[in-house]
């Protein structure tokens, strides 16, 4: 299990992440457009830098729902490969069957 500050840490930069999305967002498109002025250009990346670190979505760590396991994430389940076995063999997933051959 992780510890609980780490998982505290990346729930507040979840937090983060949303709270600056949409600016982001806008200030991203304002750098990519080239038609923008120079001077517009210059402005929106220096507002960009000016956000805290944590506002970028990269920062956000994918981590397993039951206990906070950070490798081994399957994004399809919101588990870490550890507890997507024990729970598929509890027979809690609907529609995961273990193979055999």
């Amino acid at each position: 299990m992780a510890k609980k500050s780490k998982i505290a840490k990346n729930e507040r930069r979840k937090e983060t992440v949303a709270r600056y999305a949409e600016r982001r967002a806008e200030l991203k498109e304002i750098v990519r457009r080239p038609s923008g002025s120079p001077a517009e250009r210059l402005a929106a990346q220096r507002e960009l830098r000016g956000q805290p670190r944590d506002a970028s979505a990269t920062r956000v760590r994918n981590r397993d729902q039951t206990d906070g396991r950070p490798r081994g994430f399957l994004r399809a389940f919101g588990l870490s490969r550890v507890n997507l076995r024990a729970q598929a063999h509890l027979g809690h997933l609907p529609g995961v069957r273990k193979a055999s051959w």
